[in-house]
């Protein structure tokens, strides 16, 4: 009789239970919130990394074996085509400087004066991006000297689902890692035909000339690219959070409630920027959709379930929404 007793309250506890959960459920309720269709500019990008790199890098070598005597620029220098950039002797002048210092300062400037040293010049307008060697040196005709770059701009590694939306003169956003708060525009020059394979991901070069080359800019800094590949003037535009499926699995949006159940209307889409898609088809500016606010909670329904412990009401998030 007493099992008998223990399992009547405990069947009159669980059924309080599944009372209370239909209780709580019949009461939830559903909270939508309205937008206006606006008309604005909206753009498609493609973002990418990419880095600063000379347009045309030149090295320039020493067209026969010695000893580099003077060296006139350091790296970051401007030069002109022609410019010096630095002395070098000979093996033979060299060696012949070596035994007149020997025999005195008197020999050995009349053979510095006699046996005049060898000229490195300046192949074209550019900036030293790279000193390779120290005055005392001796070096070999294969000897990199210096290295020269005619202009800075960046190469963007651009995924080859993305490539075939780049197109030449398109603007870019340019925000070196190194910058953050200095951001350079640029558009898009050239688009290499031969692509990268990076672990089974090809890639293609895009270049993109700023359209000012800051004093920071240095070859080799990292950057984060926005390639502008797409713009809309006057598109319309709602919420991504708006855009749902009506009874039949076509693309909609809800313009009303009648009798508590929503009203679809069938649109098409276009450019998406995240948390604003555009319209094409189905909508008109001004007119409202709605969606459903994911901000609200409801309010808990009332009576008690005496197996979990009471907790107090969540107040309503204010704003613009319709019931």
């Amino acid at each position: 009789m007493k099992k008998i007793l223990i399992a009547v309250l405990v069947l009159a506890i669980l059924g309080g239970g599944g009372y209370y959960w239909k209780k709580a459920t019949a009461t939830k309720e559903v909270r939508y919130a309205s937008f206006e269709v606006i008309s604005k500019t909206i753009s498609e990008f493609v973002e990418t990394t990419g880095a600063v790199a000379p347009l045309n890098r030149v090295e320039i070598d020493p067209s026969s074996s010695g000893r580099i005597e003077q060296i006139l620029v350091q790296e970051g220098d401007t030069v002109k085509a022609g410019q010096v950039l630095a002395l070098m002797s000979s093996q033979d002048r060299a060696a012949i400087l070596d035994a007149a210092r020997a025999l005195g300062d008197d020999q050995y400037k009349h053979w510095q004066d006699t046996y005049k040293p060898m000229k490195i010049l300046s192949p074209l307008d550019g900036t030293i991006i790279l000193k390779n060697v120290v005055e005392g040196q001796t070096v070999g005709q294969s000897t990199v000297l210096f290295a020269l770059s005619d202009k800075l701009i960046l190469e963007a590694n651009v995924d080859e689902s993305d490539v075939g939306k780049v197109k030449e003169g398109q603007a870019a956003s340019i925000i070196l890692d190194s910058y953050p708060d200095a951001p350079v525009s640029g558009k898009v020059f050239q688009i290499l035909d031969e692509g990268t394979n990076q672990s089974n991901v090809i890639t293609y070069s895009v270049k993109i000339r700023p359209d000012h080359v800051p004093s920071f800019f240095k070859s080799q800094m990292t950057a984060n690219i926005k390639i502008e590949v797409a713009k809309r003037p006057g598109a319309l535009l709602i919420p991504t959070a708006a855009v749902t499926m009506d009874p039949s699995g076509k693309t909609a949006v809800i313009t009303d409630l009648k009798d508590n159940k929503p009203v679809y209307q069938r649109i098409e889409t276009g450019l998406d920027q995240g948390d604003m898609v555009q319209v094409t088809k189905g909508l008109e500016e001004g007119d409202t959709v709605m969606y459903v606010d994911k901000s609200y909670r409801p309010q808990q329904a009332q009576g008690s379930n005496p197996l979990m412990p009471s907790r107090p009401n969540m107040p309503r998030n204010a704003g613009r929404a319709m019931h």
